[in-house]
């Protein structure tokens, strides 16, 4: 049996793990080097354990959403 939800550790902790995973997504994606990359905002919320993070590099944006648990990307949606 395994332990819910709850009794997981999460893999995304800290805001530092979500912005570096969120910057890792989006260098991949869009073929830019991670020292480009500007964070813009972060979110954690709270009851889904998602972390948001906004980031922002040549004139473009983006929105990242990550499960904090399984610390994978879940959708990267360019604003």
């Amino acid at each position: 049996m395994s332990p819910g939800i709850g009794l997981m550790k999460r893999r995304l902790e800290k805001e530092k793990d979500a912005i570096a995973l969120a910057v890792s997504g989006i260098a991949k994606k869009y073929d830019v080097k991670p020292d480009e990359i500007k964070t813009l905002e972060t979110k954690y919320h709270e009851d889904t354990g998602d972390w948001y993070v906004a980031l922002g590099w040549d004139g473009k944006k983006a929105i990242v959403k990550m499960d904090s648990v399984l610390g994978t990307i879940i959708e990267i949606k360019e604003i």
